[in-house]
């Protein structure tokens, strides 16, 4: 018999999201958009100007964080989101990487 509820699973999505989002401004608004949805994982830029980004949590916070990426900040022009699934690996907070 189990105490408490029990958690619900976590999933792990690495996206690269591609248009006009490399810079510390698209950085920071993934860091503060992961602090809202409760996701953890980390955000780097990549040497082609895409950005990568890896998020873990409850499938619909990580849902909802993906459709955040879709959209992206107000400033930034985001023309496509390519998502692969990836096991979970206990990742807790969310980090701005390289």
């Amino acid at each position: 018999m189990q105490d408490g509820p029990v958690p619900p699973p976590l999933v792990r999505r690495r996206a690269v999201v591609r248009g006009i989002v490399q810079g510390v401004g698209f950085r920071w608004s993934c860091t503060r958009a992961a602090e809202r949805f409760g996701v953890a994982g980390w955000v780097r830029n990549l040497s082609d100007g895409g950005v990568e980004v890896a998020v873990e949590g409850p499938v619909d916070r990580v849902e909802q964080m993906l459709g955040w990426l879709a959209r992206g900040p107000r400033f930034a022009q985001v023309t496509s989101v390519e998502v692969a699934e990836e096991p979970p690996v206990g990742e807790s907070g969310f980090r701005i990487v390289g």
